[in-house]
């Protein structure tokens, strides 16, 4: 995308996201920059993008594994009104953006995995990543970092990863173009972000059930130390992931690393 940056930062001019755009050849990691820039009062809709990242972040504290040239690598500053209990549900709103994004390349065959994995079949094709920053009791700025594994081969993953992970060339059998992909995502984005902003959760949260491949199934949920199981049932107006456990207990579960279990 280094030559192409030039057309990519014209396709946005005028845009929500990517009124303000940063490019860079190599970053240690795009959320930390877009943190860096909220802070400085970088206005919503502020978009980095990098050619490869050398401390690329996953959640809870995991490295998310970003070669140059052949994936994308971008965060979003955004700035809502809504109050910070209601924060999570940008990153459920982010996934089906996402997911109908990847389903344009990949029919039928994307899906969601609570809280913000987007899948391809049962393999782990993009990653989101949203922290947010407070001032007072209000949301300062949400940054949303978006990682999607566009054009890597089988062999470029590390060993470790390799069973769980897949990419958009190898699933679609052919290279894929990242400035139609990130164009097309950052489409979709603005439309489900507006969409939550001034219409709420309610759509989202359906296009999401709609989408993932875990409710009605018997799901572990790791937190720190801590494992809580039961059969996701449905998502809270916060985004949490609702389980019932085998006590017939209702429990809200708002953090953490979901795997569905094998019966």
């Amino acid at each position: 995308m280094n030559k192409s940056h030039v057309s990519f930062k014209q396709s946005l001019t005028r845009k929500f996201i990517g009124n303000q755009f940063y490019y860079y050849e190599e970053i240690d990691s795009t959320n930390d920059e877009a943190f860096r820039l909220g802070v400085g009062g970088a206005p919503e809709g502020t978009l980095l993008i990098a050619e490869s990242q050398r401390a690329g972040k996953g959640r809870m504290q995991r490295v998310w594994h970003s070669p140059a040239g052949t994936n994308i690598y971008a965060s979003i500053i955004l700035r809502p009104t809504f109050e910070p209990s209601n924060a999570p549900q940008i990153s459920i709103a982010a996934g089906v953006a996402v997911a109908e994004t990847l389903n344009l390349y990949c029919p039928g065959r994307v899906c969601l995995k609570w809280p913000n994995d987007i899948l391809i079949g049962t393999k782990k094709v993009c990653g989101i990543l949203a922290q947010m920053k407070m001032s007072e009791s209000a949301i300062d700025f949400v940054i949303v970092g978006i990682g999607v594994n566009v054009n890597m081969s089988y062999e470029k993953f590390p060993e470790d990863i390799q069973e769980i992970a897949t990419s958009m060339a190898i699933e679609t059998g052919r290279e894929i173009s990242r400035l139609e992909l990130i164009i097309s995502l950052y489409e979709n984005l603005t439309k489900w972000y507006k969409q939550l902003q001034q219409n709420g959760f309610g759509r989202i949260k359906g296009k999401w059930l709609s989408l993932s491949s875990m409710i009605g199934k018997p799901v572990s949920v790791m937190f720190r130390e801590e494992a809580i199981s039961g059969k996701a049932i449905g998502l809270d107006e916060d985004g949490s992931l609702i389980l019932l456990t085998s006590e017939n207990e209702t429990v809200k579960v708002s953090a953490g690393d979901a795997t569905i279990l094998k019966r």
